[in-house]
């Protein structure tokens, strides 16, 4: 009988095998599918602001807002794409010696980069399409203002919870064989880390220049050095030490 979903060592098998195939993927490749990936959760953000522009309970809102937002994980684990905060259990790899640290180094370079340029794109396409006005403006140049508000060490800690998430998410559906399973694995822990109020960097990349464009009072300087920098550290904190060395250390440390 077939079994409808991986067991935990089997999921840590499969990751570290997708790892693998990410690491040896070429640049020209990767570039398109992480401008993809940029756009796909730009999608999801962009829900996220008009949805919590226009419902007056802020408990619902934010609600509803999570609920819309995890489409961009959605599309990027099913119609394929590569995102870096997911990207950050490739040091699976480089524990169990599958490639290099310039491999990864590599993927992360290429992914962070394609990332960005696809978040960019879709503030192009956003601000061109007349939709973002009235309380939905000043909704993304508030998220704009507070996100590049936060200290650095709150930064750094909300990077931290939200990746632990992210590639929990991206776990959990790896160990799902339909559909209708990667769906729901994507959809409970990102709107959990959404309705928690954690820092996600690709996210970010999105959220914050869309609020600078519309009349946030903030620099290029102020969203790279308060806000993308210690969110991107803090992202790989959690994603690419925390859960994946203590998953192979539980499943894949006494394998040869």
């Amino acid at each position: 009988m077939d079994k409808k979903m991986l067991t935990p060592k089997e999921i840590a098998q499969t990751m570290l095998e997708i790892s693998y195939k990410k690491a040896m993927t070429n640049s020209c490749s990767l570039l398109i599918l992480a401008i993809l990936a940029g756009m796909y959760i730009a999608f999801g953000s962009v829900g996220f602001i008009t949805i919590i522009a226009k419902v007056q309970d802020a408990g619902l809102a934010k609600f509803l807002g999570a609920a819309v937002f995890p489409v961009g994980l959605m599309l990027v684990v099913m119609a394929g794409a590569e995102l870096f905060t997911g990207n950050n259990l490739m040091t699976l790899g480089i524990m169990a010696k599958r490639f290099s640290f310039k491999d990864m180094f590599r993927n992360w370079g290429i992914v962070y980069f394609g990332n960005f340029i696809g978040s960019i794109f879709v503030v192009f396409l956003v601000a061109n399409t007349g939709l973002f006005s009235g309380v939905i403006a000043e909704k993304a140049v508030i998220i704009a203002t507070a996100k590049t508000s936060l200290t650095f060490s709150k930064a750094i800690f909300r990077a931290v919870m939200c990746n632990m998430i992210v590639v929990l998410a991206v776990w959990f559906s790896v160990g799902a064989k339909d559909i209708i399973g990667k769906i729901f694995a994507c959809w409970f822990p990102i709107m959990l880390f959404v309705v928690s109020g954690y820092e996600h960097s690709v996210a970010n990349m999105f959220f914050i220049p869309m609020g600078k464009y519309l009349g946030a009072n903030i620099s290029w300087g102020d969203i790279w050095f308060n806000n993308l920098i210690p969110v991107t550290l803090g992202n790989i904190i959690g994603g690419a030490v925390i859960i994946p060395m203590l998953y192979y250390f539980v499943y894949l440390r006494d394998e040869k």
